[in-house]
Formats: C-alpha cells, sequence, structure tokens
C-alpha cells in the first residue's frame, strides 16, 4: 500500500505505543513487529535487515521485508525479496498475491501469471481477472492511443508529489510530503507529512499553501492535509485532512493477540475553506464526516457547485471504498450521501472523483478491466445514473498506480502517477492528445454513391465496400458490450466526427456462426445498439448515424457452420464495421 492511499482510504495510521520506553526491553524483533504493526515501515525494515542476515532466516521476516518495501514504493526491492520468500514452502499465500502485483507493476507479465495461478488456484473468476490484466497490459502499451504523458518536471520532486487540480484559471494547488523542514515526519516513510503547495499556470514558483484554521479546533494540521477540490470560482474548497482529534476520541483497533499496543486509525474527513481577502480560512466541517466509523475525503464538485462527489469506505457500499455524492438543498445544506452505483463502483477500491472542464467524471478504480493497480476511467452521467467507464489506456494508464486526472477539455490536463521514470514516489504527469493519422484522406469524401445492398430474407451475404471502412471494433463471444480496446477505436472516430460536422456513418454489425440464424441476428442487432448508444454518448448526433445488422453473414474467413475454426479466427468475425455514408 503506497502512501497516497492512506490519504484515500480509511486505514492507517499509529497514535501511540502503549508504553514507550517498555521498548527498550524487547527483543529486536519484537520492536520490528511493533512498528510494522503501526504501519511504521520506514522504521521496521531496517531492523528486520539486521534479522535477515542469517541464511537460515524465517521466511517470515523475508516476506516482511519485501512488505515494507511494497509499501513504501521501493518495487524492486521488493521484488528481490519477494522472490526469495516464496521459494520457502512455508510462505504465505498472499506472498504469492503481492509477488505478482510487484511483477505486474514492472512489466513482468508471464512471472506474474505464474504467481496469480499459484494463489488464485481455487477461485477461477478472479484468476481470469488478473490474468487478462496481464494481457491487456502487455496489448495496450504496444497499441498507441493518441495520448502523450509527461513527467511534470517543475512540480517534482524526490519526494510524492500528487493530487493537483486547477486553482481557477491562474494557477495550480498539488499535494506534497517534500521536506519542510520543520522537524515533523511520518514514521512510516520517512518523509514530513502531506501538505497543499500552489504554484502558477505553468507550474513555476511552488510554495506551501497558507491555512488559516484559526476558526475551527477540529483539525490543528498536525497531521496530513490534500488533496483540494475547489468550486468554478475558486473561493470555496473542500479539504481532505487526517483527523487530529485527541486519541480519547477515537476507538482502539482490533487488537491481534501478539500485540499487546494499543493501535488507533486517524481517518479521514473534509473540512470547508473559503478564500477571504486573498487567505484560505478554513471555517467548517462536512456534515457527513465519522473519523470513528470510516472516511470521507477526496472530494470533486459539479460544474455549477450543486453536486459534492467523494471517497468513503462508510457503510452501504459495493467494496473497500466507493464514490459517494450528496446534493445541495435550497438553504445551502447538502443531503444525504448516496452510492454512485454499481457501474462505477466495484468490490474493489473507487477513489479519487474529479469532474472535468467537459462535464465527464474521472476516477481511478482497481476493480474495473485495467492494467494494473489504479487505473484511470471516463464516465458520463451524474449522480448514480452513469454510462459504462472507458479504461483511458496506456500511456494515461500503466501498470502502476494511475489516478486523480484533473482537465478542462478531456484533451489535456495532469494525472498523477508512481510509474517508472519518475523523479519520486508519485509524480504529476501533463498530459495531450492529438489524433493519430490512421484514417486516409480519401475516405473522408462524399460517398453517397456506395450504398449496400440490403440482406436477403435467405441471409446470405451482402457485398461490401471495403474500401470505404474507417474502422471495425470487435467484441467477445456471445456479447454486445463495447469492449476498452473498441472504446479507444471508437474515441478516435468520435473525434473525427467532430472534427467533420458533415460527415455521416453507417455501421454494420456480425456474429461468428455459432448460434442459431435467428439468435446470431438478435446478438448482432444488439451490438449494433451498444455502438450507436457509445457514439451518441460521446456527443454525436443520433441523426449521423444509421445503423444495420447481418447476423453471421459476410463472414471474413471460411469459419462456416459445422467447419472447425480457431477462437481466434471466430473473433474476426465477431465485430461492427463502420463508413462514411455522406455528407
Amino acid at each position: 500500500m503506497n502512501m497516497k492511499r492512506l490519504i484515500c482510504i480509511s486505514l492507517l495510521l499509529l497514535l501511540v505505543v502503549k508504553y514507550a520506553s517498555a521498548q527498550e526491553q524487547l527483543s529486536v524483533k519484537q520492536q520490528a513487529d511493533n512498528l510494522y504493526a503501526r504501519y511504521e515501515y520506514f522504521k521496521s525494515v531496517n531492523l528486520y535487515l539486521k534479522l535477515a542476515k542469517s541464511k537460515k532466516t524465517d521466511v517470515k521476516i523475508l516476506e516482511r521485508i519485501a512488505d515494507c518495501y511494497r509499501n513504501i514504493n521501493r518495487y524492486e526491492d521488493a521484488e528481490q525479496w519477494y522472490a526469495r520468500a516464496v521459494t520457502d514452502a512455508k510462505a504465505s499465500p498472499i506472498s504469492h498475491y503481492n509477488y505478482a502485483e510487484v511483477l505486474l507493476r514492472d512489466e513482468k507479465f508471464e512471472e506474474a501469471k505464474e504467481q496469480y495461478r499459484l494463489y488464485f488456484g481455487n477461485d477461477p473468476a478472479s484468476l481470469a481477472f488478473k490474468l487478462a490484466t496481464c494481457d491487456s497490459a502487455a496489448v495496450w502499451m504496444k497499441r498507441p492511443s493518441g495520448f502523450k504523458a509527461t513527467n511534470a518536471d517543475g512540480l517534482n520532486t524526490t519526494y510524492s508529489d500528487w493530487g493537483l487540480n486547477y486553482d481557477g484559471q491562474t494557477g495550480l494547488i498539488f499535494t506534497s510530503d517534500r521536506l519542510t523542514g520543520d522537524g515533523n515526519t511520518d514514521n512510516r516513510t520517512g518523509n514530513s507529512w502531506f501538505n497543499l503547495y500552489e504554484a502558477d499556470a505553468n507550474g513555476n514558483d511552488a510554495k506551501e499553501l497558507n491555512l488559516s484554521t484559526a476558526a475551527i479546533d477540529v483539525f490543528k494540521d498536525e497531521y496530513h492535509i490534500g488533496p483540494i477540490a475547489l468550486n468554478h470560482t475558486a473561493d470555496t474548497a473542500y479539504i481532505t485532512v487526517t483527523t487530529g482529534i485527541p486519541k480519547k476520541e477515537l476507538p482502539v483497533d482490533e487488537k491481534e493477540t501478539r500485540h499487546s499496543q494499543n493501535l488507533y486509525s486517524r481517518r479521514l474527513q473534509l473540512l470547508m475553506a473559503a478564500k477571504i481577502d486573498g487567505q484560505w480560512v478554513v471555517y467548517g466541517s462536512f456534515p457527513y464526516n465519522n473519523v470513528q466509523k470510516y472516511s470521507v475525503g477526496d472530494a470533486a464538485l459539479s460544474g455549477d457547485g450543486k453536486i459534492i462527489y467523494f471517497t468513503s469506505d462508510m457503510p452501504g457500499g459495493q467494496g473497500k471504498t466507493d464514490l459517494w455524492y450528496c446534493e445541495k438543498r435550497p438553504d445551502g445544506t447538502w443531503g444525504n450521501p448516496i452510492n454512485c452505483g454499481k457501474n462505477i463502483n466495484t468490490k474493489e477500491e473507487d477513489a479519487f472523483p474529479l469532474i472535468g472542464g467537459d462535464g465527464a467524471l474521472y476516477f481511478a478504480s482497481k476493480g474495473l478491466p485495467g492494467m494494473g493497480g489504479y487505473d484511470i476511467y471516463k464516465a458520463k452521467g451524474e449522480k448514480s445514473t452513469w454510462s459504462k467507464p472507458i479504461n483511458l489506456g496506456y500511456p494515461i494508464n500503466t501498470t502502476s498506480d494511475d489516478f486523480y486526472l484533473a482537465t478542462r477539455d478531456g484533451l489535456t490536463g495532469y494525472l498523477s502517477s508512481n510509474r517508472e521514470g519518475g523523479k519520486g514516489s508519485d509524480d504529476i504527469y501533463s498530459f495531450s492528445f492529438k489524433p493519430l493519422d490512421t484514417i486516409p484522406a480519401k475516405l473522408i469524401t462524399r460517398v453517397d454513391s456506395i450504398k449496400p445492398k440490403p440482406a436477403p430474407a435467405t441471409a446470405q451475404p451482402v457485398k461490401r465496400a471495403d474500401d470505404y471502412t474507417l474502422i471495425t471494433i470487435y467484441y467477445d463471444l456471445d456479447k454486445s458490450a463495447i469492449r476498452p480496446d473498441a472504446a479507444l477505436v471508437l474515441n478516435k472516430l468520435v473525434l473525427l466526427l467532430k472534427q467533420h460536422p458533415d460527415l455521416k456513418i453507417e455501421l454494420s454489425s456480425y456474429t461468428d456462426s455459432r448460434a442459431s440464424n435467428a439468435y446470431n441476428m438478435a446478438l448482432s442487432e444488439r451490438r449494433s445498439a451498444a455502438a450507436v448508444n457509445y457514439l451518441i454518448q460521446c456527443g454525436i448526433a443520433a441523426s449521423r448515424i444509421v445503423s444495420k445488422h447481418f447476423g453471421e453473414t459476410n463472414l471474413v474467413n471460411q469459419c462456416a457452420d459445422n467447419i472447425q475454426c480457431s477462437e481466434a479466427e471466430h473473433q474476426l468475425n465477431r465485430r461492427t464495421e463502420f463508413r462514411v455514408i455522406g455528407n
């Protein structure tokens, strides 16, 4: 678990040890175990390393060292120690999973698959999801998407820098744990506490953001601060902070039998601030904070400021963390939290919502099909009604954690990632989109005269005008859902149609030869409907789209009924083709 997740979910930070003086009487292993239990990985790993000098080191020590390195983002070191640990027959099953996650992150896909197989031996559904993640990552990294991501060098340090948001039209605000010189450090990482920093619109002259908390006693800035969400006029903000209330007001965590220390979780809360005469003043607490039971953080506001979205592990969610929303009442107060629904939330971690200037929701998830770690997704809608989330593909996403995307237009902006090649454990990246020059200019012409023949009642193949096929997308067996790889292709078509508003297109959907003619005709109709719906949700008028479906006619190869074919050959027939038909 890396540092940013301490900010975005409900766990975890130790408040006190039962008796500090007793530490001197403990063995090195007991000291290391106590520090590990308090999530102080930076300190505990050094003690475990002392214990690992023996050639007969207990496998539990090897696993702890690997876990510590993984949790402070030192993945190469983690990989090395997991590799040692899993060779021991007494290794914990979870070490195979953690090792697989590190291998996936380090783009060692086949080795990762093997470790996933060892861990998910009795869970074929979860295994299939992870194997597909490895395959998707390998394929998507070879497919250019038109996006380009560049390290925002001026904003980043050797520490963790992330969570950038726009401060009106003239500035940027982001989160960082860079050293401040005040002597306060987080024993989990050895770095400073997270704080907010501001920079100009070009990312220059970064300096600590000054917050006045005199008007509220719920927060005294001794723990983590950030990220921040601002309204469109940049005079009201919702800031995520780690609670600083006295330990006596926090419940004791469930105690593990081997530890005598009392542990407390410092959860997240949202504070409200206003900009008064150029000074940010914290004036109140979000009404649905409950730091005794769950976390609330990572806020995002709709364009009109009437809906607030946030991340929480409050009861009633779909998974580990979910996206929730509240609506503003006529009197200016916030209504009760409502879950954003199953289209957005999964059984895993869903977090970091932001509303782009294009009105779309951008968020990060570990439970949707992706490349590993957090991936960034885009969905359209509001409240609990959303389109199917679209994975933004490589290089917006990588095998690392990619999250917190801020954009004004959907084509440029900033994101955060702990991918390889950065300056610190988390870095801020700028991104831009340039359409790929993959569509021949001759296709963007008037082709009204090219009209396909209708499918005869006998369902014989129709003659296709292949020269005018712009793109083709493919489907899973017996499915009509738009796959992530198909969404990336459709996004290029959407961009073309928006650049040439006079164009009209025709789409034709097909199936492979398996199942009956009647069933396949209905399936191809559903595929056409899904493709049309996707284009409409992306802003293309229905009047510009002609939809047709032809079932199992027009096979592109020999794979007709009773012909033995591979799955790869059948896949070529499960498709929708798009052609220009007029302007």
